[in-house]
């Protein structure tokens, strides 16, 4: 068994990077705060007698050898990035979770066939470039060149930012591992949702991913006076995109499956006395099954044309980021379901809606992801809560599956 009591110190003290007055994290990837983060899990890896370096796009890597030196590795691991104002566990969980089960196999003397490494992934959030899973992409190999180019609102290139950490951006292809050096990627992490929290269960076992599309759409009309234009010779630009995000939160409920969320909006010019002549707004749509999603997909696009050419207006519509669905390892489900029933856990299985550095590893080897408990459901929130023993009964899961799939 795990030391609980460390775990909870360790997220406890690293939830004091970054924090903000009113009690949320804000670890934004590439800054100080980031930095800083990683130098104390630098030191902690060290501290568990590991050997510790830092790639090519900076993710850090803690590795445990194995017995067999020809064995691929064991990947485990998350992210220590944040949203603006998030909470304490997200992403930390799993980084620290993944040290404490290798500084318990070394204070055991458990040793293992493969070896094992524990992975903090760089800007996973993506919240600074809207571009998220930096870290597993670069590993995966699965970044491209023209990621870099992407700017934060400041106008810093995510380049710029990685120079700035000491990188060399032009390097970021020598980041991506081999198939044949891992075995497998193990990722713990918070539900972020109430599934867990409403069967009452401290820990549930995931099946997959769901997929990851982000659409940027730019409904254009003409800008005219909120008083002297009538009704009947309007094109309203805010009206259309009204109009189609109706269509959105309509057929996404129809597939009882997705979730389909548009988070931000902005009208042009923008006065309480001008008709929008331009709108734009985001749409995040996700779904466990691939056909599922690009039929609802098709289905809001198609919708969204008609309406503009309906009303006269423009539409446009520019991809952001599609990230396929990702199932999980049916072999490492079963090795973690072992791990509860011995740990006299009850067996659960459920999706993720929310996306993960796992999505980008399965590009590389089989993944798997155990859950544990969020309070009230509650996550990227400074309320994000799980308990003690929560936390500490996922990390026993995964010790105990780390040793089944390492050896």
């Amino acid at each position: 068994m795990i030391n609980k009591e460390r775990l909870w110190k360790n997220l406890m003290d690293l939830g004091k990077i970054g924090k903000n007055p009113d009690g949320g994290i804000s670890r934004i990837a590439f800054t100080k705060e980031d930095r800083q983060a990683i130098v104390m899990v630098g030191a902690l890896m060290k501290e568990a007698g590991l050997a510790v370096r830092e790639d090519e796009v900076g993710n850090l890597i803690g590795r445990r050898e194995g017995t067999d030196p020809k064995a691929p590795a064991l990947l485990i691991g998350s992210h220590l990035d944040s949203v603006f104002n998030g909470g304490v566990f997200d992403g930390s969980l799993g980084v620290l979770g993944g040290i404490e089960v290798l500084q318990t196999m070394n204070e055991k003397g458990i040793v293992t066939k493969h070896p094992i490494e524990v992975c903090v992934f760089r800007d996973e959030e993506g919240c600074r470039f809207n571009f998220s899973l930096l870290g597993s992409r670069g590993l995966s190999g699965t970044l491209e060149s023209e990621n870099l180019g992407y700017k934060d609102k400041d106008g810093v290139t995510l380049a710029e930012a990685m120079q700035g950490c000491s990188l060399n951006p032009q390097d970021f292809a020598k980041a991506a591992r081999k198939p044949e050096e891992v075995k497998a990627y193990l990722e713990l992490h918070i539900e972020q949702g109430k599934v867990l929290e409403c069967a009452n269960l401290p820990v549930g076992v995931v099946t997959g991913i769901a997929s990851s599309l982000r659409l940027l759409v730019t409904v254009t009309g003409n800008a005219d006076h909120a008083g002297a234009t009538p009704m009947n010779l309007r094109f309203d630009a805010m009206a259309g995109a009204a109009e189609i995000i109706s269509v959105i939160e309509k057929e996404t409920k129809a597939t009882q499956s997705a979730v389909g969320t548009v988070g931000r909006i902005q009208a042009y010019p923008g006065g309480i006395n001008i008709i929008p002549g331009r709108v734009e707004f985001t749409v995040d749509l996700r779904d466990v099954d691939l056909e599922v999603g690009q039929r609802l997909e098709k289905t809001i696009l198609t919708q969204a044309e008609e309406i503009c050419a309906r009303r006269g207006l423009q539409l446009q519509v520019d991809y952001m980021q599609r990230v396929a669905p990702a199932p999980c390892s049916e072999a490492i489900i079963n090795s973690i379901l072992e791990s509860c029933r011995e740990l006299c856990l009850k067996e659960f299985l459920l999706p993720s809606g929310a996306g993960h550095d796992a999505m980008q590893v399965i590009q590389l080897c089989p993944i798997g992801m155990i859950f544990v408990r969020s309070k009230n459901g509650v996550s990227h929130h400074p309320d994000e809560w799980s308990d003690q023993d929560d936390c500490a009964a996922g990390t026993n899961v995964l010790f105990h599956s780390v040793l089944k799939l390492a050896n």
